[in-house]
């Protein structure tokens, strides 16, 4: 696919590209250089507050607990107390 660059350094992207990769208006783009090659990567940019969520500590004890949920493996509670009485157990 062959694309021009356009007036104040912008380009189009092909509308298969756009399809196939379901980009989106709005979206951001990573654009990196290797050598003679432009990159371009779609990326999700995630505000700092909420980067602890993204760490891959984070996200391992997640699989941990969907893991746990999916073998059955949870307790319910009415309420605090409750719930600090079945983890003494």
């Amino acid at each position: 696919m062959i694309t021009q660059l356009r007036r104040r350094a912008q380009v189009t992207l092909p509308s298969e590209v756009v399809k196939k990769m379901k980009l989106q208006e709005g979206d951001n783009l990573d654009i990196a250089m290797e050598e003679d090659r432009i990159i371009i990567k779609p990326v999700l940019v995630i505000d700092r507050s909420q980067s602890w969520f993204w760490s891959k500590k984070w996200q391992e004890l997640e699989k941990e607990a969907d893991e746990d949920i999916k073998k059955g493996r949870v307790h319910k509670a009415k309420n605090g107390e409750e719930l600090i009485k079945k983890l003494d157990l």
